[in-house]
């Protein structure tokens, strides 16, 4: 199983292919945001990698990131735990003054993934 570090929390074992925003609130425990329900419209579950960045992403993850202007961040609800990853936790639900962090996202990427390098 692939090795999830998440910056001063500690490193968890995720199963091979889930979603890293999934890995994140469920084998990691944080509490991240994904406010559109992973779907890549709202950025809320943007994280920093350290170590392990994947080399490809979604056309949704590029478009959405691209129409926001960031750079630097990721979308966790747009790719898979398939390798070991360290990253650093951008969007807490604790402090968003949100009602809540989101709808649960599904188990597969959503919309379904074309990838780009």
């Amino acid at each position: 199983m692939p090795k999830l570090t998440v910056e001063d929390v500690g490193t968890f074992e995720v199963p091979a292919g889930k979603r890293l925003v999934l890995g994140l609130t469920d084998e990691a425990g944080i509490d991240q945001l994904h406010a559109c329900g992973g779907n890549a419209k709202c950025t809320t579950c943007k994280v920093e990698f350290v170590s392990g960045e994947p080399a490809t992403m979604t056309e949704a993850e590029k478009a959405v990131l691209a129409a926001k202007g960031l750079t630097g961040v990721r979308l966790s609800c747009q790719m898979t735990c398939d390798h070991d990853m360290a990253v650093k936790i951008v969007s807490r639900f604790a402090g968003s003054g949100r009602a809540g962090p989101g709808n649960r996202p599904t188990d597969a990427i959503a919309p379904s993934p074309t990838w780009v390098v």
